[in-house]
């Protein structure tokens, strides 16, 4: 058995392999074009309802308000949950950063900060940063005020951007 042999034995295995990736891959593609790809969630589209079923078909747990939320918020765990925000923003008086510094900010109207370069879509939907305007906009910025100048993703847990907005709203005595 010569070199060439071994060579063309290994090609034909690499080639099976690629070819058995390939036809993996186009099955992928058949299969889930239409349900959007990996890692979203679906609703069923037809559930067939069984007595004492405890699992679907159920009511919705109550949202409770914001202003709960906010009041049972711990203004220290606020601090920890600016560390995302401190490369931008600054919490001292005058002060900004990337951003506009948010001392003060709860109860601030919106742009108020004299020679910071606003964006301009933030005035367009909100008058005054109250805590539930703050919490809309942390969630997700872009969504709440879009052409915002602002790239932050967004806060998902309710009660970081509680904590966070408690804490800001602390430290301006």
């Amino acid at each position: 058995m010569d070199t060439m042999t071994l060579t063309k034995i290994i090609g034909g295995f690499c080639g099976a392999f690629l070819v058995f990736l390939l036809g993996g891959w186009a099955a992928e593609t058949i299969y889930h074009s239409g349900a959007g790809g990996h890692g979203d969630d679906h609703a069923q589209a037809y559930s067939i309802p069984v007595e004492g079923d405890d699992h679907g078909g159920g009511e919705e747990e109550p949202e409770v308000p914001f202003a709960e939320i906010l009041a049972a918020a711990d203004p220290a765990d606020g601090e920890g949950a600016f560390r995302a925000c401190q490369s931008c923003h600054k919490v001292a008086e005058g002060e900004n950063g990337a951003g506009p510094s948010l001392y003060g900010i709860v109860g601030r109207p919106a742009g108020s900060i004299a020679g910071f370069n606003y964006s301009g879509a933030l005035t367009e939907v909100v008058d005054v940063w109250t805590p539930e305007a703050l919490n809309e906009f942390l969630a997700a910025p872009r969504s709440y005020a879009p052409g915002t100048s602002m790239s932050y993703n967004g806060m998902r847990d309710v009660e970081d951007r509680a904590a966070l907005i408690a804490w800001l709203d602390s430290i301006d005595g």
